[in-house]
């Protein structure tokens, strides 16, 4: 699974304050929480070891075809906008359907009380590079 990208919160060498709020240092110097790091490293080990079983198993084509198909479906998405992405595909094929997050037996948290819609504007921006930095503060 490919790290999450993140994007800055400047366009240019210049902060938009507008658009992100003020600028704060606080996400420069509070790091991921020990847990979530652990978590991302064991869900990285053990799709390695998937790709090796299957390279040892089905021969050295299947897991580059793998990721190929990989790669298409977690391309497909819609517009940002009210209606989520599933990635129903993406979950399908790499068998997180049978997992069971937070999200399913907390709330979700697009339904937080504090979130905030994704401006469509912005995120085809973003999503078509005329902009650099995140579509929307999503929580304040």
């Amino acid at each position: 699974m490919e790290a999450p990208k993140v994007i800055e919160h400047q366009i240019g060498d210049i902060h938009d304050a507008l658009r992100f709020g003020l600028d704060t240092k606080r996400g420069d110097i509070i790091e991921s929480h020990p847990l979530e790091s652990a978590m991302l490293s064991v869900e990285r080990n053990q799709e390695h070891m998937k790709r090796i079983t299957l390279a040892n198993v089905y021969g050295a084509a299947f897991p580059v075809q793998m990721g190929i198909e990989r790669q298409m479906l977690s391309r497909f998405q819609r517009p940002q906008g009210p209606i989520p992405s599933s990635m129903l595909g993406l979950e399908a094929l790499t068998g997180r359907l049978e997992d069971f997050g937070f999200e399913d037996y907390l709330n979700d948290p697009r339904e937080s009380e504090t979130f905030r819609p994704v401006d469509m504007h912005s995120g085809m921006e973003v999503r078509l590079g005329l902009s650099k930095g995140p579509a929307c503060k999503s929580f304040m």
